[in-house]
């Protein structure tokens, strides 16, 4: 584990054995994901292709806490390429009210995200669409077969499943293998990444690029003490930002406030959330439009000077010379990578910058809520019978 700048004696006594090793396999298990995908694509097309075939289709993607974020950094990209009716909507908001969010009369593809499978708002969720729903399939990515959502949905002939690898299941509290797993497992399913082992191999490599490439900044970020960390990303990289901020948080108990937003948006009263004590990242688009739109705001916080500290996380050399500038680069041209596949290596700049923070605060990031009020699979929520949505 000395990738991280500590022997393995070390993390297991700071209780990160399971977060760190699972944050690292990641570039493995890309590969795993994509030739399992690759190998079911028949039948996962069989289903597929005439649910896409219709131009009234509307594909909600949902999820709880972390899977749902991998639902918002898919929508802008699905909906550019399906051209069809694309949505993120987290299975607590469905649950909670349904009738606000499902449409009896449209025909719905539901796709599930979900680690365990075991969190009562999945299966909920589920069964709420395909009993209001008139025309309802679901599409379920899960890496537990022993969850309820994967063996509810069995039973089920208008759905089908996507198990992902036992590895993907983390151990660990936080959601890190199975997010990145999840989401590029399903950017393939449908085509905005296709199945291409180099190109899989090439996302690897910027994600070593990271870890251990970025150890040194990651460890003089971590001594500085940052005590708020805002993450900030456009379209795709709006979800991304937010699983970042979420990971920090929960790795450091509470410690590290964080906070998400689009680099358009944090003007309009974020911003107001900056002062010396905050860290401040910028997921950098490779879309040229959007890009220009990150860099302004790039800029302008490094002008009024008011964060402790202004990181950038690019693939494109563009950027002029800054101390803080991380471009990251791959043989196969990382400057075209599209902005999904960014969530990749970026979302392993800030696994890795929580875990640190994590083990800087002796906050045991395998199981790092000390209180015990928060659980690796949540607990505690009732499900409360439902109006039919077709009355």
């Amino acid at each position: 584990m000395d990738e991280f700048g500590l022997s393995s004696v070390q993390i297991d006594s700071a209780g990160a054995h399971w977060t760190a090793r699972e944050v690292l396999q990641q570039p493995e298990l890309w590969l795993e994901i994509e030739n399992l995908v690759a190998g079911d694509a028949g039948r996962l097309d069989e289903f597929l292709a005439p649910l896409l075939a219709r131009p009234d289709l509307r594909i909600l993607l949902t999820g709880a806490g972390t899977s749902a974020f991998i639902g918002e950094c898919l929508a802008p990209a699905l909906a550019r390429i399906s051209g069809r009716r694309v949505e993120a909507i987290a299975t607590t908001d469905l649950v909670a009210s349904p009738h606000s969010w499902f449409n009896t009369d449209t025909p719905t593809l539901l796709v599930s995200f979900a680690r365990s499978g075991n969190s009562p708002e999945s299966v909920a969720a589920l069964e709420i669409a395909d009993a209001g729903v008139k025309h309802c399939s679901h599409l379920i990515l899960t890496c537990n077969a022993e969850g309820a959502l994967y063996r509810r949905a069995q039973s089920l002939p208008n759905a089908r499943c996507i198990l992902l690898p036992e590895a993907s299941n983390d151990r660990s509290f936080a959601m890190t293998s199975s997010f990145t797993g999840m989401l590029l497992a399903a950017a393939t399913v449908f085509g905005i990444l296709p199945a291409d082992r180099p190109r899989t191999a090439a996302l690897g490599v910027l994600a070593r690029q990271v870890v251990p490439g970025c150890l040194p900044l990651l460890q003089d970020l971590v001594r500085q003490g940052f005590d708020r960390v805002v993450y900030l990303g456009s379209t795709e990289l709006k979800g991304l930002a937010r699983e970042a901020a979420l990971k920090m948080l929960e790795l450091t108990d509470g410690q590290v406030v964080a906070a998400a937003e689009a680099p358009l948006g944090f003007r309009h009263g974020p911003k107001t959330i900056l002062n010396r004590k905050t860290l401040v990242v910028v997921f950098l688009c490779n879309d040229p439009h959007t890009r220009r739109y990150d860099m302004d705001l790039l800029n302008e916080l490094r002008r009024d000077a008011v964060a402790g500290r202004v990181i950038a996380l690019s693939t494109s050399a563009d950027l002029p010379r800054h101390p803080d500038n991380v471009v990251l680069d791959s043989a196969r041209g990382a400057a075209a990578v599209g902005d999904l596949a960014l969530c990749l290596p970026y979302a392993v700049f800030a696994q890795a910058l929580a875990l640190l923070s994590s083990i800087s605060r002796k906050c045991s990031p395998d199981n790092p809520n000390a209180a015990g009020t928060v659980s690796r699979v949540v607990q505690g929520v009732s499900i409360y019978p439902r109006q039919d949505l077709r009355s």
